[in-house]
């Protein structure tokens, strides 16, 4: 007796999912079980939870010599993915289910000891990738949900191995994968409960409009961060392909994507004492940092000083690329890291340098060794440093009601950026290379000469130059003007405080 077959399945690595064949041998000899193909310790456990789905369905386990060999041999296996596609295997090689559906549909699967189906973490990698080989999926049942949020691909659910062995026997049909989630913010933050504050409010807006990067600084207790936990919701939702990119770094990390959360820009707030692992990912099985969690959303970073330098440091290149690269001997992974980082900063150790209410108690040199902990390259990264001066205790007492709500200001900032994606193409201001930005923005050399005198001034680099003016571009756009002013220039050059200190 000699029998072959082969199981299609997905293996996980980084946002990818690389095709594994599970090929199942089935010949004479010492009854036994072996499974090759670089199976990590949860893969090689699968013999056992495999041997009673089989026999607690009602199905015989062959009495033979079974080898399972998970190709190609140098992708790493992890997890019980591959309870599903090893049971199958062995029942088809054993001739107890048909075999004629099985070449056009994936299996993912973790199987109970009683034949029941779980969830997998990272479906909707797999999902994408079935979909781009114009072939069908079967996977658990607890997984439908997030699956069906990838609309071109076939995708069946099944609670047990029994209903599937049924589906390829012709015998019942598996239920198709339905999505019942729609996208909403109704969980965001109004900015209409700040008070005062306008300047800063003025350049949290600018910041939603043109995907800036911003920095808030000032005594404790001003509104740093309540006006920062309010940016998401003056964000626009995300679109389908935004959307799917934000859903699939969530869907391989620890947590999870709750599919509730379709279509939300995600907003992460990691403490200061993150390491740069949890910020930028890793491990020897490569998992999503912040960095990558904040895909097409927020990170916000506060109490910037506390953080460790070393940890800011591994911003620098995200912030560029909009990726990061974490290399292993084996292999590279990938993650996407397009964020728009959100910090605020007290202005030193005790916080209130500057502020009228407390008397500053820090010598000259613990002030500068606090801000030496954020280094130039970082700071020219940040396209509006804005102050967070205190308040008034009477403006405190001052009803809030005249403020504009966030769904008010987020349809200026949808607005703005339709403008933006029309003439960018597709593009926000703050994502625009050097050479797009000679297209968006056509200066007047009178201001040519007044940027150039101001950078001279301030002594800010050739970045904070080119970042002054996509901010005036922003600046104009959400005042619907076509050509950018001598008024936008100044405003935009006013969000440079933390500079000018």
């Amino acid at each position: 007796m000699t029998q072959l077959a082969t199981i299609l399945s997905r293996g996980a690595f980084g946002v990818e999912a690389p095709q594994v064949h599970v090929e199942v041998h089935i010949s004479r000899g010492m009854p036994g079980l072996s499974i090759v193909g670089m199976p990590e310790t949860a893969v090689k456990e699968s013999k056992d939870r495999v041997r009673a789905a089989i026999m607690n369905s009602g199905f015989e386990f062959p009495q033979h010599r079974i080898t399972i060999n998970l190709s190609p041999a140098d992708v790493p296996k992890q997890g019980g993915r591959y309870d599903l596609p090893i049971a199958l295997g062995i029942l088809a090689a054993s001739g107890q289910v048909k075999t004629e559906k099985i070449s056009a549909v994936e299996f993912v699967g973790e199987l109970a000891l009683g034949g029941g189906l779980r969830a997998i973490s990272g479906i909707l990698p797999v999902v994408n990738a079935t979909a781009a080989q114009h072939r069908a999926l079967v996977m658990p049942h607890d997984n439908g949900n997030e699956a069906a949020l990838v609309s071109d691909c076939e995708c069946f659910t099944a609670n047990n191995l029994l209903q599937v062995c049924a589906w390829l026997d012709g015998v019942d049909e598996l239920a198709v994968a339905k999505q019942t989630t729609k996208a909403q913010n109704t969980d965001a933050l109004d900015l209409a409960d700040v008070k005062g504050q306008e300047q800063a409010k003025r350049a949290l807006i600018i910041a939603a409009a043109g995907g800036h990067n911003l920095l808030f600084f000032g005594p404790p207790g001003t509104g740093k961060t309540m006006l920062a936990s309010r940016l998401p919701g003056i964000l626009p939702l995300l679109n389908q392909q935004q959307a799917l990119e934000t859903a699939q770094v969530a869907s391989i990390s620890a947590q999870g994507f709750d599919p509730n959360t379709w279509g939300v820009p995600p907003f992460r707030n990691p403490h200061h004492t993150a390491s740069a692992v949890a910020l930028v990912g890793g491990g020897s099985n490569p998992l999503p940092g912040e960095i990558s969690l904040a895909q097409n959303g927020v990170l916000f970073l506060d109490e910037l000083a506390e953080f460790s330098r070393h940890v800011l440091e591994v911003l620098r290149e995200p912030l560029e690329s909009g990726k990061i690269i974490i290399s292993r001997a084996a292999r590279s992974a990938e993650f996407p890291a397009r964020f728009q980082l959100i910090t605020s900063l007290n202005p030193c150790p005790c916080g209130y340098l500057g502020d009228d209410s407390r008397t500053c108690q820090c010598s000259i040199g613990q002030i500068q060794q606090y801000r030496n902990k954020i280094s130039g390259p970082l700071l020219d990264r940040i396209d509006l440093q804005v102050e967070v001066p205190r308040i008034p205790h009477k403006q405190l007492r001052q009803a809030s009601c005249d403020n504009k709500s966030s769904t008010q200001i987020r349809q200026h900032v949808i607005d703005s950026r339709k403008r933006q994606f029309k003439r960018n193409g597709g593009k926000t201001n703050a994502q625009l290379s050097t050479k797009e930005l000679e297209h968006a923005v056509c200066l007047s050399e009178p201001q040519l000469d007044f940027l150039e005198q101001v950078i001279d001034q301030l002594k800010l680099s050739a970045r904070a130059y080119h970042r002054i003016i996509k901010v005036s571009r922003t600046i104009a756009d959400l005042e619907k003007s076509e050509k950018v002013k001598q008024a936008h220039l100044i405003e935009a050059i006013s969000y440079r405080s933390f500079d000018r200190h």
